[in-house]
Formats: structure tokens, C-alpha cells, sequence
């Protein structure tokens, strides 16, 4: 599963959508994601991409504390 936080929207879509593999790298799903959200590419370049154990995805913001 991969679950995205774009623009104060959530989405969840399966890997299969997004057409991503688990050895990729952040630059290429980034890629694969603005895609599939038809954006440029730069506007992908702050977010952050937390791997997590169960193998799921998560793309969001970098948060700013502070």
C-alpha cells in the first residue's frame, strides 16, 4: 500500500497503480508519483518517503518543527 498526503488530500493506491517495485529509489517513485498526479516533478521535491516495516509507503510533507 502506498498512502500519499498531497495538498491537505490523502490517497491510498496500491503499488500496481502507481507502477512501483520495492527496490526503487525515492527519485523514482517521486517520478512514478507525479504521474500519476499529472504535476511536475519539482513539486515532489520536499516530501518524504518513510519506508515502513510492513513494506507500505508513505509519502508526506517534510515536517518542520518549531
Amino acid at each position: 500500500m502506498v498512502h500519499i498526503r498531497f495538498e491537505g488530500r490523502s490517497y491510498d493506491l496500491t503499488e500496481r497503480q502507481l507502477n512501483v517495485t520495492p527496490g526503487m529509489n525515492d527519485t523514482a517513485i517521486k517520478e512514478r508519483l507525479a504521474q500519476h498526479l499529472d504535476i511536475g516533478r519539482d513539486r515532489l521535491q520536499h516530501y518524504i518517503i518513510d519506508r515502513r516495516p510492513s513494506g507500505d509507503l508513505i509519502i508526506r510533507p517534510e515536517a518542520v518543527y518549531g
